[in-house]
């Protein structure tokens, strides 16, 4: 394995647990908006760190769960602001929440080292 590979394996899975550690952390909150919100943002925390440990191990899983993660995070993140979630009206005053900011940095680097790390395991 290359140095650059063990760079993108650790920022992948760095990135990813921060994800799912700030989703943890807002787990509680989610809870007072609507139960089910509060038990995604804990399953998004235990699945980061699955596809953390997937990473960590060399397994193609990790990624492509770190995805799905990070990507529907980040879905839900624009659509809680613009059209609201089931029984959770839109926030459109809530773009600039400083743990939602970092969240968002987190997803799109991961989703960034995953494109780079796919793309380099499909090369000649």
């Amino acid at each position: 394995m290359s140095n650059g590979s063990i760079i993108f394996r650790w920022v992948g899975i760095g990135s990813i647990v921060v994800v799912g550690l700030i989703h943890a952390i807002e787990a509680p909150e989610g809870f007072e908006e609507a139960a089910y919100k509060g038990w995604l943002f804990y399953a998004n925390g235990l699945g980061a760190l699955a596809a953390a440990f997937g990473i960590l191990r060399g397994e193609r899983f990790g990624w492509n769960l770190g995805l799905l993660i990070a990507a529907g995070s980040f879905i839900g993140y624009v659509a809680s602001r613009t059209v609201g979630l089931p029984l959770i009206p839109a926030e459109p005053d809530a773009w600039l929440e400083p743990l939602g900011v970092a969240s968002l940095i987190a997803e799109g680097l991961f989703v960034a080292v995953f494109m780079i790390t796919n793309r380099q395991r499909h090369l000649p």
